[in-house]
């Protein structure tokens, strides 16, 4: 029986570069998409946006990172474009914004070059060449160095960053929290500074109060209560016991039976249990603690135990409270209690109190002598405040990090963008390279129109400016422009400062992924095969294909 056969799509050449073009002018345009979403989040006079999630509830923000991660897209190369702002805020914690505004530019100089035939690989041969030339004038030539003592410089750092957010109209309350914060859990040993913000310095929200009342506090703060009424709820200078096992008769792992015969058998099992309690309470009261925090349950039993050695007892503690507590108090949390001994009680606490803020009790244990971990405080008029808030303060907390870590810094402003731009463009290369030297003015020109200036005037003096600029005599030009107002002001004077990490990881990753998404010359579908013939997936989709 003849069976017909199946058609076979044969390409020529031409027609395979055709779609390769095709597909790499649709990743651009996804790309640009993105970046325009996103544009007018850039500087202090951003707009926010409010986004819907499915559920209903919404969310108020500008911060790039948080816009992206609400919304949905179906296009891969916008997918990937979205990835990259997560990226650079896992990694550095700002610039999520500056990130997808250059990566999209960088994708759109490439346009012009592909639509004139001209390979992708020499795009990306002449981006690399130009990455790798941006990250030594960075590092060499235009950053300046910090001193790290310098409390007043490093201030000023956090203030730019923050001044472009919600929080700017509090800015000293949020770089004094920013700077105690990563002071607190700052940690050297063995010549090796550690700096962990996300386990030691937790952001507790609490509605009601005004911005102004937010702080750092010195110690820990937990959403607990004592677990008996009548415990004490204010103790000073307290001995403080961390636990990690249950205050309670362990249950067995698995199902047990019991058989009882006699009536005094099932006395004999409670008589057990009650004095198994008694010896973990034993254990416990033998060290004359003043409070006793466990991450298990506690049984009434040992309470009652505990209260009559004047013991206050808290339970049910998450693992990260319970190993903050022991960074902040010097306690060492005991899986058993037998193993209790002196050293293990914590007495770097100078207060042990319950508050009740709102209609909820909390516990604080404040005043501690050398706190490494901390909690910051903060109030607000309602969640989304309190919400955006926590984004921005996260920001800050991040660029006070990067700075402790790595103290170099760059003029902010478009100053810097400017300065590298304008090295790109003395190398007289042409092509694909100077291309990438035009992409970089985009900072500067998403500054000036989101403040309503004339962006062709600004832009045109500022290119000026750096051009008559000499750095051999003068060192980095440090002109850009203010975002308040549109006008050009030099940022060594108005004090206008951002990190050099950020910056680094900005470029890097904004022409990483525009090389990426150029390397792409198809987007092809993996399709399952139909009917019960019981074949793994089938033969992906025509070659060619464009998008989704």
């Amino acid at each position: 029986m003849y069976a017909p056969q199946q058609p076979i799509l044969i390409l020529s050449k031409n027609t395979k570069r055709e779609s390769g073009r095709k597909v790499q002018l649709e990743n651009i345009n996804a790309g640009k998409n993105i970046a325009d979403l996103i544009r007018t989040c850039l500087g202090p006079q951003a707009m926010m946006k409010m986004l819907m999630d499915p559920m209903g509830g919404i969310v108020m923000t500008n911060d790039g990172n948080a816009i992206l991660r609400e919304i949905t897209v179906q296009h891969p190369a916008a997918k990937s474009m979205i990835e990259i702002a997560r990226t650079q805020d896992e990694e550095v914690g700002d610039g999520t914004t500056s990130v997808i505004v250059l990566a999209g530019e960088m994708l759109a100089v490439a346009e012009q070059f592909l639509q004139q035939q001209i390979h992708p690989t020499v795009i990306i041969r002449a981006y690399r060449e130009a990455l790798e030339d941006m990250i030594r004038i960075l590092e060499n030539d235009v950053s300046i160095e910090l001193d790290r003592t310098d409390k007043g410089k490093l201030a000023e750092v956090i203030k730019s960053c923050v001044g472009t957010k919600f929080i700017g109209r509090w800015t000293d309350m949020a770089v004094k929290i920013a700077l105690d914060a990563v002071e607190t859990v700052t940690l050297t040993e063995n010549g090796r500074t550690e700096i962990d913000i996300k386990k030691y310095a937790k952001v507790e929200k609490i509605p009601g109060g005004s911005i102004d009342d937010s702080c750092v506090l010195r110690g820990i703060m937990l959403n607990k209560d004592v677990t008996h009424p009548k415990m004490r709820r204010y103790i000073e200078k307290p001995r403080i016991v961390l636990l990690d096992c249950p205050l309670e008769y362990k249950k067995g792992e698995s199902q047990t039976n019991v058989e009882i015969v006699g009536d005094q058998d099932f006395t004999k099992l409670l008589q057990l249990e009650e004095e198994h309690v008694a010896r973990l309470c034993e254990d416990i009261i033998a060290i004359k603690p003043d409070v006793v925090f466990t991450e298990k349950g506690v049984s009434d039993l040992a309470q009652h135990f505990l209260l009559k050695a004047g013991i206050t007892a808290i339970r049910r503690l998450r693992k990260t409270d319970n190993n903050r507590l022991a960074r902040a108090c010097g306690a060492t949390i005991v899986n058993r209690t037998e193993e209790l001994t002196e050293k293990d009680v914590g007495t770097g606490a100078g207060l042990f109190e319950i508050k009740k803020l709102g209609d909820e009790y909390f516990c604080f244990v404040t005043e501690c002598s050398d706190p490494k971990a901390c909690t910051i405080l903060l109030r607000g008029a309602s969640k989304d405040v309190l919400n955006e808030t926590e984004r921005n303060l996260q920001d800050a907390l991040h660029v006070a990090r990067n700075l402790m870590l790595e103290p170099k810094l760059l003029a902010g402003g478009g100053a810097v963008e400017m300065a590298v731009s304008q090295a790109l463009t003395n190398k007289q290369i042409q092509g694909p390279y100077r291309a990438v030297a035009q992409a970089l003015e985009i900072i500067p020109r998403t500054l000036a129109q989101n403040c309503g200036a004339n962006t062709i005037r600004t832009l045109t003096a500022l290119r000026a400016k750096h051009a008559s600029h000499s750095t051999a005599t003068d060192g980095p030009c440090t002109w850009g422009i203010d975002g308040e107002t549109g006008q050009l002001v030099d940022m060594k004077v108005k004090n206008i400062w951002e990190p050099l990490s950020v910056k680094l990881q900005v470029y890097k990753t904004a022409v990483e992924t525009a090389i990426l998404l150029l390397r792409i010359d198809d987007i092809v579908s993996g399709s399952k095969k139909k009917g019960g013939d019981g074949a793994g997936p089938g033969p992906a989709a025509a070659a060619g294909m464009g998008g989704e």
